[in-house]
C-alpha cells in the first residue's frame, strides 16, 4: 500500500524512471568503487565464499554501466521495462554488497577489511535512497537489501560494539526511507507541477493562435504553421495559398448587427473545414478574409480547389429568418512558382485578391508577375503624389459645360491633372485609384474643391462649377464642414458649387452619406447624379436626394453600342429629367451628329471635346470673357 500509484504517478512514471539513468558516470564510479574494494576484501579473506560472491559483485557491477549506456538509447522501449531492468541490476548488485559485507564479518577476516565493506556497504545504502529517490520503492529495496545481511550477521555476534552498530543501521532504515519518500515527494510534485505549467502554457498558446469567433486559427497561428509547413514540404511539392474575403459583408454587419455577421463568418469557416483537403490550414486572416493553404501537384489541381470553396461560399446561408447570399473573391499563389518564402508567397495572394476586386468581385485570379510591377508603380504613385501638392504639380483643368438650346457656358467641371517633372503628365486615371486606395484622396479632393471655389469665384455669377466626389471624401469626419469652409474662403456662394456623385456612393445605405447630401443640400449646394446607366440605376435615388441634374453615362453617347436603343434611353431620361425638374447632361459629345442627336432626344446640356478640352484656370476665365463680348456685341446688332 505504501508504494500504490495513481493517476498523476503514472502520468510522472516515465519521467522519474528516466532520472534512474541520468547519471551513467556515478554509477560507473560507484560500480568501481564496488569492483575494488571487493577484490580487495577477497584478496585479504582468502575464503571462496568471499571470493564468489565478489566476482558475482563485479560482474553485476559492470553489467549496470553497460546496460545505464546501452538502454536509454532503444527508443521502443517502454518504461516498465527500463525501470525492471533498473530494479534487476540494482537489487543484485545490493545484496551482493551486502552479503559481502556481512561475510567478512561472520568470517572474522581481518577488521581493516571487515571496516572497509561495512563502510562501503552503509555509504552505499544512504547515497543510494537520494540517487534512487524517483522510483522510491527501488531505492528502499536497495536499502533493505544492503542492511538486512549486516543485521543479520551483526545480531548473532556477541561483541556490544558490533551490536550497537547492528542498532544504528536499524534506526538508520526508518531515517533513510523518510529521506527517500521526501525526496520523491519533492521530485513527484515538481513534475506534476511541470506537466501543468506546460499544459497551461500549451492552452494558452492555442488560446492566442485561435479565433475565436470561427474556431479557425488566426493571424499569429497562420503564419506559426505556415512556418512549420513549409518547414515539412518535400523538395518536389507545391504549397497553394488561397486568399479570399467576402464581398459585401460589411452590409451583413450594418443591416443585421454584428452577431448576425459572426455567425455568417462561423458558417463560412465551417463550409471551407469541409471542403478544404484535410491537411490544409485553415485562418481567418482578420475581418471577413480567410486563407487556405495545402500542398498542390499544379496549378489545375488549385483551380479545382479554389472553384470549388468559392462555390460552397456562395451557396444561400440562412441565419434566423434571414437568407444570405453573399460572395467572395480570391486570390492564389503558389509556391515556389510565384515565391520562395512565405512573405513573398502571401504578397503575390494579396495582390491576385486585389485583382479579384477591381475585376469586378467574384472572381478568382491567380498571380503573375504583371501584377507585382503594377504594385511597385502604384507605390512610386503613393509616395510622390503626397509630395506633388507641396511641389505644385497638381494643377486644375476646367472643361465647359454647354446650354444646347444657347450654346453658352452654364457650367465648367473641375478636373486635376498632374505634370511630373520627370514622368510628364500622368493620367488621372493612374493616380486616382491610387489616392483612393491610400486615403489620400480626401486631402486631393479637399484641395480640388478649394482650388474650383477659388477659381469661379473670379467668374459671372450665373456660371457654377462642378467638382467630383469620391466616396471616401463623403465618408470622411467633417466633410460637409471642409466643403462649406473652402466656400466661405474662396466667397463663392454655396449654390454656385455643384457636386458630383455616382451611384456606388448611395449603394452603402450609409447614414452619413445622408448627413453629408442633407447638410449641405440645406446650405444650398447643388448635387448631381454622375455616369447615370452604368450602376442599378435606382429611381429611389432620384427621389431620396436632392439631385438637380443627371448627367448620362459617355457609353450612350460615344460608346460602340451607340443607336436605337441609347436614344431611347436618352429620351426616357430626358422626359423624366423635364418632368422632376432636373437638367440632363448628355457627356462625351466630340461631333456635331452628336450634338444634334441628343438635342433633340431631349438633353439641355452637353459637354465634351467637340465644345473644348479642359483647359487652365485663365484660358477658362478668357473663353468666358470672350463669350461675354460675342453676346453683347450680339445685342448692339440687334
Amino acid at each position: 500500500m505504501l508504494f500504490r500509484t495513481n493517476a498523476l504517478d503514472d502520468r510522472v512514471r516515465k519521467i522519474l524512471v528516466e532520472t534512474l539513468y541520468t547519471q551513467p558516470a556515478s554509477l560507473a564510479i560507484g560500480a568501481f568503487n564496488g569492483i575494488m574494494t571487493s577484490m580487495v576484501a577477497a584478496y585479504v579473506a582468502e575464503r571462496q565464499e568471499v571470493t564468489v560472491t565478489a566476482i558475482l559483485l563485479s560482474i553485476v557491477a559492470a553489467t549496470r554501466v553497460a546496460m545505464a549506456h546501452i538502454l536509454p538509447r532503444m527508443k521502443n522501449l517502454e518504461a516498465e521495462r527500463l525501470e525492471l531492468f533498473y530494479e534487476l541490476g540494482a537489487f543484485a548488485y545490493a545484496l551482493a554488497l551486502g552479503v559481502l559485507a556481512a561475510q567478512t564479518i561472520a568470517f572474522n577476516v581481518e577488521p581493516v577489511a571487515q571496516l572497509l565493506m561495512a563502510c562501503n556497504a552503509i555509504g552505499y545504502a544512504v547515497g543510494i535512497a537520494a540517487r534512487n529517490a524517483g522510483r522510491p520503492a527501488i531505492a528502499i529495496g536497495q536499502l533493505l537489501l544492503v542492511v538486512v545481511p549486516l543485521l543479520v550477521v551483526l545480531s548473532i555476534r556477541n561483541e556490544l560494539a558490533l551490536r550497537v552498530l547492528a542498532i544504528s543501521i536499524l534506526l538508520l532504515i526508518p531515517a533513510m526511507m523518510s529521506i527517500t519518500l521526501n525526496v520523491f515527494r519533492t521530485l513527484r510534485n515538481s513534475v506534476a507541477a511541470a506537466e501543468t505549467s506546460a499544459r497551461l502554457a500549451e492552452k494558452m498558446q492555442t488560446l492566442a493562435r485561435t479565433d475565436v469567433v470561427t474556431g479557425l486559427l488566426n493571424r499569429a497561428g497562420l503564419n506559426h504553421d505556415l512556418v512549420e509547413r513549409l518547414g515539412g514540404l518535400r523538395h518536389e511539392q507545391k504549397l497553394a495559398l488561397f486568399w479570399m474575403d467576402l464581398d459585401k459583408f460589411k452590409e451583413v454587419n450594418d443591416a443585421l448587427g454584428h452577431q448576425v455577421g459572426d455567425r455568417l463568418l462561423a458558417e463560412v469557416a465551417s463550409r471551407l473545414r469541409q471542403v478544404a483537403p484535410e491537411d490544409a490550414t485553415v485562418a481567418r486572416f482578420g475581418g471577413d478574409e480567410f486563407i487556405v493553404a495545402c500542398p498542390m501537384n499544379d496549378r489545375s489541381e488549385a483551380e479545382i480547389l479554389a472553384l470549388t470553396m468559392i462555390d460552397e461560399i456562395t451557396r444561400p446561408i440562412r441565419v434566423d429568418e434571414d437568407r444570405l447570399e453573399i460572395a467572395s473573391s480570391m486570390g492564389i499563389a503558389i509556391l515556389p512558382d510565384d515565391g520562395e518564402d512565405l512573405d513573398t508567397l502571401m504578397q503575390c495572394a494579396d495582390l491576385a485578391l486585389y485583382r479579384s476586386k477591381v475585376n469586378g468581385r467574384k472572381q478568382i485570379s491567380f498571380y503573375d508577375p504583371t501584377m507585382s510591377r503594377n504594385l511597385v508603380r502604384r507605390r512610386e504613385i503613393e509616395a510622390e503624389l503626397r509630395l506633388a501638392l507641396q511641389r505644385d504639380e497638381l494643377s486644375i483643368f476646367f472643361q465647359p459645360i454647354i446650354d444646347l438650346e444657347t450654346g453658352r457656358v452654364r457650367a465648367f467641371e473641375a478636373l486635376v491633372r498632374w505634370f511630373h517633372p520627370e514622368k510628364g503628365e500622368l493620367r488621372p486615371d493612374e493616380f486616382i485609384p491610387v489616392a483612393e486606395e491610400t486615403g489620400a484622396i480626401i486631402t486631393l479632393g479637399n484641395w480640388i474643391t478649394s482650388q474650383a471655389a477659388h477659381a469661379a469665384a473670379q467668374w459671372p455669377e450665373d456660371v457654377t462649377i462642378a467638382v467630383n466626389l469620391s466616396p471616401l471624401q463623403i465618408k470622411a469626419p467633417g466633410a460637409a464642414l471642409g466643403i462649406l469652409k473652402a466656400l466661405r474662403e474662396a466667397k463663392l456662394a454655396p449654390s454656385r458649387l455643384e457636386l458630383e456623385i455616382t451611384e456606388t456612393v448611395l449603394l452603402d445605405h450609409s447614414q452619413n452619406t445622408d448627413n453629408f447630401i442633407n447638410e449641405l443640400g440645406e446650405a444650398g449646394v447643388r448635387f448631381a447624379l454622375d455616369d447615370f446607366g452604368t450602376g442599378y440605376s435606382s429611381l429611389g435615388y432620384l427621389n431620396k436626394y436632392p439631385f438637380s441634374k443627371i448627367k448620362v453615362d459617355r457609353s450612350f453617347v460615344s460608346g460602340i453600342n451607340v443607336g436605337k436603343k441609347s436614344d431611347a434611353i436618352i429620351r426616357a431620361v430626358s422626359e423624366m429629367g423635364s418632368r422632376l425638374g432636373m437638367e440632363i447632361v448628355a457627356e462625351g459629345l466630340e461631333t456635331i451628329d452628336q450634338v444634334e442627336a441628343v438635342r433633340m432626344a431631349g438633353c439641355t446640356l452637353g459637354q465634351g471635346y467637340y465644345f473644348s478640352r479642359p483647359v487652365p484656370d485663365y484660358l477658362a476665365a478668357m473663353l468666358l470673357a470672350q463669350e461675354r463680348k460675342d453676346y453683347q456685341s450680339q445685342r448692339k446688332v440687334g
